[in-house]
């Protein structure tokens, strides 16, 4: 249906209407070699007044009326034919019945097509030069475009081009490609010559006098991106990078989209399709619940699980903050209607069976807990009560409310703890477990593991980011001490992934390829700044922290027996559960003792439970 004419377009339309009139008259002209007799003359006039407003009402049909944009698109060029082609083809329907009385002739109905759509395509075109380029290379508010270089000059590379040249508003106008395909060196796309390879972005700079690199190229290594990167710097060039496929909505590059170099682009990682059949099965018309839903992981949880329509999304944290953060960032993206924040503490009992109760929610991405090593290391009580004993509650609860699936978000650092909070996590599987044999139990618990996620909450990035910006230095606790790291995106799709295939009792892991050295990223993030590490800024090395381990591991060798999954990337490990009634008469003790015990001595206890944890003791 089309939209209401805006009054600003009337002028347009009626430069419409007299190109559609200009080519019938001179359809008749050429039919006749401009000696048009006077029988055809009167028909020209009768057939301008019924032709003419059908072409309007027509076009206006098909919205080519909202033609105010700096835009002339092959969709653009096929809706105007197919609007033209109609009134054309009524036309010679109306030929067919009744002759030529009163209707034009076959050969100046395929006249007036031709030049109707050569004079409105033209007229496309021409707001299409004045709109952009005839707006010269100035940006908005007057200011001079930064003239640009962008590597790649594929599909994305076209695409970034024609929008920066057809929308000067963004300041930037591309006058070179850089692409190292020698068949394209030399070549002309968009009317931007390919200058070289990367190699040549130092003549380039001096031969365009360039002020930005743009990496447009999907697949791009990280070694590459860094290789630029230095090269922009040397240079003084602003470096940016078109976002991931996966990010780009239906092809359409977008110059608004760009961003600097991210740390996510130097670690090289494919991303993670998380897209699937079973994971909108999982989720589509469900209850569904998160808790934590304000952190790093849960807010991205709420994020697109929203996307996969939900009956309904209940946002569950005990931060108002974070809570009122997420709840505004889904609002603006339009899922006001699916959402229900709900402030409640997971260990709180009675608040949480209050809202099992009136929502029954029929999946559970539990993501709450307390996660910052150090912090928990100094007091492990409060751990088990918010990670461990709240979790198990939490648990019997689900079995009780009748919850399809629970899925539990639990870390790398549950594998042989040497801290509290790995311990803690530890601790909450084995009952999870343990849950699964409950007689009567119907709800699918699992566990998901993955490694640090890159700009959470307390991560070592943001650490970083702030003492570089302090000028330093850089604070590693050991040369060698290497950890795992996914996006946050990457984190939330391995949980979607896998709660779409568990059945109950599995451990989940992504394939996280190879550990980083902690070292190599806070040089990477110092380069990424703009200074040159250990030159401007200072790398320290201060020892490692009490519970911190050199590397992580990522499952029990032998307790843990790999079962594959139908994705490439995520692993799936079973293990025989404890029997109920022992970890039932554990946790027991552990709950009677939280609160009496110094933290060496509860950190003892839990290593009764958990005989792996190698605990730091004071």
């Amino acid at each position: 249906m089309a939209k209401p004419l805006p009054k600003e377009n009337l002028a347009y339309i009626g430069l419409i209407g007299l190109l559609c009139a200009a080519s019938l008259y001179f359809a008749y002209e050429i039919r006749w070699e401009f000696q048009t007799p006077e029988v055809f003359q009167e028909q020209r006039v009768s057939v301008m007044l019924w032709l003419i407003p059908l072409q309007m009402v027509v076009l206006y049909a098909f919205g080519q009326f909202e033609i105010m944009s700096a835009r002339m698109r092959s969709y653009d060029f096929i809706q105007l034919a197919m609007a033209l082609g109609l009134t054309a083809a009524f036309e010679l329907y109306l030929w067919y019945v009744f002759g030529g009385k009163d209707c034009p002739g076959r050969s100046i109905i395929l006249i007036d097509f031709m030049l109707a759509l050569l004079f409105l395509g033209g007229l496309r075109a021409l707001l299409q030069f004045i709109r952009g380029d005839a707006y010269g290379i100035k940006g908005r508010g007057g200011v001079l475009s930064h003239r640009v270089a962008i590597i790649g000059a594929g599909f994305v590379g076209n695409g970034l081009a024609l929008e920066l040249l057809t929308k000067r508003g963004f300041g930037m106008t591309p006058v070179a490609f850089i692409d190292d395909d020698p068949a394209k060196i030399g070549c002309t796309y968009c009317g931007v010559r390919v200058v070289g390879g990367i190699n040549s972005i130092v003549h380039a700079t001096a031969k365009f006098d360039l002020d930005r690199l743009i990496i447009a190229e999907p697949a791009i290594s990280a070694a590459r991106i860094r290789e630029i990167l230095l090269l922009a710097r040397r240079e003084k060039l602003d470096l940016l990078i078109v976002p991931s496929p996966q990010e780009l909505l239906n092809g359409q590059i977008r110059a608004d989209q760009l961003r600097p170099v991210e740390l996510e682009d130097f670690l090289g990682r494919q991303s993670l399709d998380t897209d699937s059949i079973e994971a909108h099965a999982l989720i589509a018309q469900k209850v569904v619940m998160v808790t934590g839903a304000g952190g790093s992981i849960g807010s991205e949880l709420c994020r697109q699980i929203a996307a996969k329509n939900p009956h309904r999304l209940l946002l569950v944290d005990h931060s108002e903050v974070a809570l009122f953060a997420i709840e505004q960032q889904l609002h603006s993206e339009g899922f006001n209607a699916l959402i229900l924040p709900l402030l409640a503490d997971v260990s709180d009992e009675k608040r949480m069976r209050y809202i099992m109760d009136r929502y029954r929610p029929q999946v559970i991405f539990h993501s709450a807990a307390y996660k910052h090593v150090p912090l928990i290391e100094q007091q492990p009580g409060e751990a088990l009560k918010n990670n461990t004993l709240a979790t198990a509650q939490f648990g019997r609860m689900a079995i009780e409310f009748g919850v399809k699936r629970f899925v539990f978000i639990s870390s790398d650092k549950a594998i042989n703890p040497t801290n509290a909070m790995g311990a803690s996590k530890r601790l909450s599987e084995i009952y999870l477990q343990s849950l699964t044999q409950q007689e009567g139990n119907k709800t699918e618990f699992m566990a998901v593991r993955f490694g640090n996620v890159l700009g959470s909450s307390g991560s070592v990035v943001p650490i970083f980011k702030n003492q570089i910006r302090e000028g330093g230095p850089v604070t590693v606790t050991h040369p060698e001490v290497t950890r795992y790291f996914m996006s946050i995106p990457e984190a939330v799709g391995l949980v979607l992934q896998c709660a779409s295939q568990g059945s109950g009792g599995e451990i989940f892991i992504l394939d996280m390829g190879k550990p980083i050295k902690i070292v190599d990223l806070a040089r990477q993030l110092i380069e990424l700044s703009g200074f040159e590490p250990d030159l401007d800024i200072e790398i320290k090395f201060v020892g490692l922290r009490p519970g911190e381990k050199l590397y992580e591991e990522l499952h029990y060798t032998k307790e843990e027996e790999y079962v594959s999954t139908s994705h490439p990337r995520v692993r799936r490990y079973t293990a025989k559960p404890t029997p109920l009634e022992q970890v039932e008469s554990y946790f027991k003790e552990l709950q009677e003792q939280c609160e009496s015990l110094d933290r060496n001595q509860l950190k003892q206890l839990i290593q009764r439970y958990v005989p792996e944890y190698k605990p730091y003791l004071d």
